[in-house]
Order: C-alpha cells, then sequence, then structure tokens
C-alpha cells in the first residue's frame, strides 16, 4: 500500500514527536545511565554502551586523519545526546563545534559534562533541533546511533540534508537492515519493549550510501560494530 504525502508528513510529525517526549522524560534518564560510567545497568544496557562507544571511538580516529587542521575545521555533532562525541571533539582542539538535540535535557547534560571536565563552553553552539532542522555549513559533520528513529525514505532524506551541510565529510551510523536482524527486532531480542523505548528501525545501507551519492559524496571507509543487542555500520563519506 503507497502511502499519501499527507499520511507521510503525519506520520512524521508523530514519530517526532514520539521521539522528543521519549528523550525529555524516560528515555533522558534511561539513556543518560546507559552513555556513562554507572553501574546501575543491566547487562543488555552495558553491552549497549560498549557497542556504542566503539562507535565513537572509530569515528574520533577517523576525524585524527585531520592531524593540526582539527583545530582550524568546524564540526557538527547532529543528534549529540549527552556529548559523546562532541565532548571528546572538544578536547581533540576542534575549531569549533555546532552540538545539537531533539532534547532539551540531553544539551543540559552535555553542558554539564562540559563543565564537569574543564572544556571551554566558548567553542560550542548548542541547539535544540531535531536533525531536519540542523542548519550551517561545516568541514565535517558526524551523526551517531541517530538514524535508528528514522524508516528507510526518513533516513535517506536526512542523509541528503546532512550532507548538505558539510563541505568535506560526512560520518554517520545506523542499524544495518539483515533478515537475521529483521527477525530479532521482530520477536523483540535486538531492542527493549515499547514500554522503555521509542520505534527502532533497520535500514538497507544501499539506500543510504545511493543518497550519499547523489548528493556528491563517496565512501571512503567503514567499519561494523557489535555487541549482544547492539549493531552499528559506520561509515564516512567524502564530498568528491
Amino acid at each position: 500500500m503507497i502511502m499519501s504525502n499527507e499520511n507521510l508528513k503525519a506520520r512524521k510529525k508523530a514519530e517526532k514527536t514520539e521521539v522528543a517526549n521519549y528523550f525529555n522524560g524516560m528515555g533522558f534518564e534511561r539513556w543518560n545511565r546507559i552513555y556513562s560510567t554507572r553501574d546501575d545497568v543491566n547487562n543488555v544496557q552495558r553491552n549497549i554502551r560498549l557497542g556504542h562507544q566503539k562507535t565513537v571511538d572509530d569515528a574520533l580516529e577517523w576525524v585524527k586523519d585531520l592531524g593540526e587542521d582539527i583545530g582550524k575545521s568546524s564540526f557538527c555533532d547532529a543528534g549529540c545526546g549527552v556529548g559523546s562525541v562532541c565532548l571528546p571533539l572538544a578536547q581533540m582542539g576542534a575549531g569549533s563545534i555546532s552540538a545539537s538535540d531533539i532534547s532539551p535535557a540531553m544539551i543540559a547534560e552535555t553542558q554539564r559534562r562540559a563543565k564537569e571536565i574543564g572544556v571551554d563552553l566558548t567553542r560550542f553552539d548548542f541547539n535544540v533541533s531535531d536533525l531536519e532542522s540542523v542548519k550551517g555549513s561545516f568541514d565535517v559533520v558526524i551523526c551517531l546511533d541517530v538514524f535508528i528513529h528514522y524508516q528507510q525514505d526518513a533516513a535517506e532524506e536526512m542523509v541528503k540534508h546532512l550532507c548538505s551541510l558539510t563541505n568535506k565529510r560526512l560520518i554517520v551510523s545506523f542499524a544495518p537492515y539483515t533478515p537475521f536482524l529483521a527477525l530479532l527486532k521482530t520477536i523483540g531480542q535486538l531492542f527493549p519493549g515499547p514500554s522503555k523505548t521509542t520505534r527502532a528501525y533497520t535500514l538497507k545501507e544501499s539506500g543510504i550510501v545511493r543518497a550519499a551519492s547523489s548528493c556528491g559524496f563517496d565512501i571512503s571507509r567503514k567499519s561494523f560494530n557489535k555487541a549482544p543487542f547492539y549493531f552499528s555500520q559506520l561509515i564516512e563519506f567524502k564530498k568528491v
């Protein structure tokens, strides 16, 4: 069944509201706990923490290729969460950083963590914003583990939008679609239940790559990270 444009817009609006409400409520506490060093997590949450951190570490290693140019480069952390990417970027000497998230609670926590570790907040531009509304021009745009909230068509639109914001590189991660992972998701073993989280989507890599390619970006490298209950395909695109 083909969905009309009006129904598509209504669906996307409803899902965006659901995500915003979740991350300003129970979702904030849950993911703030996971993306920390706290001990009050279960085995599933601990494995998600480990998997996500590996994805973050790989992305930051790729950024290090800039060398001394890191200090001259502008970065956008789209969907910054609690600062897992933007805070290390600041510690690496990034020239300027735009950090945005749909949740004011997440932005506030990122700022709190920045102060806690002594990061200079003057190099940041914080914004409460969904991905669609992120604006600016940057050398590097990074968007990690955010596309899980977008269905395939919307995720591809977001790739195109993020490509329009970067002059050089786009680094994204997403839960890749495979029949096996689709089965796990269906039976509720890959992602937490509906009482604990929002909808979670797996995406076809071919569509993500095609969207970037249509904007003049090619894959420069990629890595696949997994842990129990965590699967993430990380891809770096460079402007041709």
